[in-house]
């Protein structure tokens, strides 16, 4: 089997005496040099961390409107904005502080100790203490502690499945590598370290985790949104201030109005919202067995065109398994299977033992009695047993086929038939092991041949078919050879163009992004290929899930826009993750993608309406004023309006929405042209009614600022079931109740305010029914507005190749 493992990274240290190893004074001094055993981790102090979630574009404003308010003593006004900002950076600490959780989970994995020969004798140390030079012993269950190369006794087995993905334990002999992180299985060698800390492969892995902390396409969408607003607003604002001044308008009243005009002008809550819409999704999650631990992932799933997924234990079992076994001529398969299982150590069984324990089960082996068993050894390479059956008395063994061939003394065209085969079998990805046995004055006989696989998992062939009817490319990855892969990914119907990760990715980047794309799978990755193939799909502007179970799968779960920990994964690839699956099986992922695209209409229809509504109010305020001289709405109807919106709002969490059967990610572009459509609209219908009840009614105009909040209250609320819906906002989903009962509710209240007068001039019921009245009737002209919009954009992007 071919090793997948990076040659060991030195650090060039002077050459060490094996007999007596380092003097303490050399060790204390090369401890200096190198640092600690340790991995290292570069964090900003808390007080850099807190202050970063006050510097940006939307906190500046927040902290200006927050200034300004305390400059008017406007004391509820400064509350609730510097609640609002102390909230925003909570969530953004909180969320931060998952890149170091999963730099800690893989210091957690290091051996607290390790046994170092030092001035001529063995003895205990802390294994942050070892340095490149030092003389270490390795036995049965000790966690290796740094790199090591091996020179001196008989073998190891070592579990490297946590580093490589490698299924079965590695045999390592003298001039071999041992790599800090596995686990030895069988045998005790000593070795000398090579590297130490962040120079290991081990720490080389940790460094991969820690240079992935770009922002998601939610932040930046956000981030986009936010922009936007602000400037709008602050143009606008600007405008106001400077023509009130110019009219000689008491300057602390234009100051106060344009503050509230401000903060209820940007979107101060945006991000709060957006993750209260993703915090709905990830409790849903929750209970289908998959733990959200970072929100803005779930915006990633819904945009999601490629899932590369490792296979050892996640597509497979990581349970070998014995398939279609092949006897030898005249052999039955139960005698194979029989010979074979008492070759097994029953009561402590490795892996293939309880393989073929298990193709065993069901032929009587409890009468057999074990003489004498000896285990497997990478020397030998074969197991052995003497049993005896009452009078019948006999030997057998299993191992590698070409040591079983050589015991049972096969002629040539025999052992050439054998290895056939076996060639056949892993080609085909399957390890084949071969049995024989020998009875009482007899030669030893072969009996034939075990093929040995680690099988898919029960859900995974319907759940790579699922995930490409949703639009997603799927491609396997793994540390073993392509042949292994390519017969899972037969079983799976993946595709058979499986390539060595490391001949796809060398050459220049169009070459190598060609190559990877084309690709259905990779084979003898290591952890730095991992990361590669999802930088070079991100550089692609694919939108990149990788699933992975193992220490070596955890800089790409962290590097990939969603990373997906299998149930069983180890605390480092669950850390490093986006999301964790606490269940067996893989269902799972493609509900959380169909749960994230629902997310993202949510996300979608909210920053639509937001930015929609920030234009109507803006717009015609600021050309009311310009225009008419005339404010159209007063500072507490400004701030009822942004209060009475919050409550739909925070219900669009729960709608119901159409799920796209492709990948969707944001196009902000699309939102930002459908949203100033609408806010035009808005302000043009806003206008039409200001005409008519002041040239054409002649009401006061104490009434017609009544009516205009009115109006864009109930107009405003009106358009999020236009937002919501790319459709005809009367066709189906239709909206949840609760959004809804919520948006009516809101409605009333804001209408009884203006019939009765409360903080506002009472208009009574006539004009408040013509409001609702004119709101309704453009209701439909709006609806069409934004389907014509959406089709003409989405015709021009697809006529230029989008």
């Amino acid at each position: 089997m071919d090793q997948t493992v990076a040659e060991p990274m030195t650090q060039n240290v002077p050459e060490t005496d094996r007999k007596t190893g380092l003097s303490a004074a050399e060790a204390a001094q090369r401890l200096e040099r190198y640092g600690p055993n340790a991995l290292q981790s570069d964090e900003k102090t808390l007080l850099q961390r807190i202050a970063g979630y006050f510097w940006g574009p939307i906190p500046w404003l927040i902290e200006l409107a927050a200034l300004l308010s305390l400059v008017l003593r406007d004391w509820s006004d400064f509350a609730v904005i510097f609640v609002m900002l102390l909230l925003n950076a909570a969530v953004g600490f909180k969320e931060e502080s998952k890149a170091s959780s999963a730099i800690a989970a893989l210091k957690a994995q290091l051996a607290p100790s390790a046994r170092v020969k030092r001035d001529g004798t063995w003895q205990e140390i802390a294994a942050r203490d070892l340095v490149p030079g030092d003389i270490v012993r390795l036995s049965i269950g000790q966690i290796v502690p740094a790199d090591l190369t091996l020179f001196e006794g008989k073998y190891l087995s070592i579990d490297e499945a946590a580093l490589t993905g490698e299924s079965l334990p590695v045999d390592k002999a003298v001039g071999d590598s041992a790599y800090s992180g596995s686990v030895v299985k069988l045998g005790e060698m000593t070795g000398e370290v090579t590297a130490t800390g962040m120079e290991t492969y081990f720490g080389h892995t940790a460094s991969l985790v820690q240079t992935t902390n770009g922002k998601s396409h939610f932040q930046k969408a956000v981030m986009q949104i936010g922009n936007f607003l602000i400037a709008a607003a602050l143009v606008l604002v600007a405008m106001i201030v400077i023509v009130s001044f110019q009219r000689h308008n008491p300057p602390l009243e234009v100051i106060q109005f344009a503050l509230i005009l401000t903060v209820a002008a940007i979107p101060v809550a945006l991000p709060t919202v957006l993750s209260v819409t993703m915090a709905v999704g990830a409790e849903r999650l929750a209970r289908m067995k998959a733990i959200v631990s970072r929100l803005v992932s779930i915006e990633e799933l819904a945009g999601v065109d490629v899932l590369c997924s490792d296979k050892t234990g996640t597509l497979t079992l990581n349970e070998l398994t014995v398939e279609d076994p092949r006897p030898a001529e005249g052999i039955a398969v139960d005698d194979l299977l029989r010979a074979s299982a008492l070759a097994c150590d029953r009561d402590a069984p490795d892996a293939i033992d309880k393989a073929v324990l298990a193709a065993a089960k069901g032929i009587a082996l409890d009468a057999i009695e074990t003489l004498s068993f000896t285990p497997f050894d990478p020397v030998s390479k074969r197991s052995e047993a003497e049993v005896r059956h009452e009078a019948d008395h006999w030997q057998v063994a299993k191992g590698a086929p070409q040591v079983i061939v050589e015991l049972a003394a096969l002629t040539d065209d025999a052992r050439k038939a054998v290895e056939d085969e076996v060639e056949t079998l892993a080609q085909q990805g399957y390890r084949a092991l071969g049995a024989a046995q020998k009875r009482a004055g007899q030669d030893w006989e072969f009996l034939g041949l075990l093929p040995i696989i680690d099988p898919p998992r029960p859900d995974a062939a319907s759940t790579i078919a699922e995930a490409r009817n949703m639009g997603i490319d799927v491609k396997i990855i793994t540390g073993d050879h392509e042949a292994i892969a390519r017969q899972i990914a037969g079983k799976l119907d993946l595709g058979q163009k499986i390539y060595p990760a490391g001949q796809l990715l060398d050459g220049d980047p169009a070459t190598v992004e060609a190559n990877v794309r084309a690709a259905d799978g990779f084979a003898r990755v290591l952890p730095e290929h991992k990361f590669r193939i999802v930088e070079v799909l991100q550089a692609g502007h694919s939108i990149v899930a990788m699933t992975g179970d193992g220490v070596n799968d955890a800089p790409a779960l962290r590097k990939a826009d969603a990373g997906i920990a299998v149930s069983g994964a180890t605390d480092a690839a669950r850390t490093a993750a986006d999301l964790v699956l606490t269940d067996k099986g893989l269902s799972i992922i493609t509900t959380a993608i169909e749960e994230a695209r629902r997310i993202f209409e949510r996300m979608t229809s909210y920053a639509t309406f937001r930015v929609a509504e920030t234009i109507r109010v803006l717009l015609f305020m600021t050309l009311s004023i310009l225009i008419f001289d005339f404010y159209p709405v007063t500072a507490i109807m400004i701030v009822l309006l942004a209060v009475l919106n919050d409550f739909p709002i925070m219900m669009i969490a729960y709608d119901n929405v159409s799920v796209s059967p492709r990948p969707v990610r944001w196009d902000m572009r699309r939102v930002l042209t459908v949203a100033a459509t609408l806010g035009v609209t808005g302000v043009i219908e806003t206008f039409v009614l200001f005409w008519f009840v002041d040239a054409y009614l002649g009401l006061p105009r104490d009434q017609i600022q009544t009516i205009i909040f009115l109006k864009l209250l109930v107009s405003g609320h009106m358009t999020l079931f236009v937002t919501r819906h790319q459709s005809w906002f009367w066709r189906r989903p239709f909206p949840a109740l609760r959004l809804f009962a919520t948006t009516e509710a809101t409605q009333l209240l804001g209408t009884l305010i203006a019939v009765y007068g409360l903080f506002v001039t009472p208009i009574g019921w006539g004009p408040a029914l013509l409001v609702w009245l004119y709101c309704l009737v453009w209701l439909p002209l709006e609806g069409a507005m934004a389907l014509l919009i959406r089709a003409l954009y989405d015709r021009r992007a697809q006529a230029r190749g989008q």
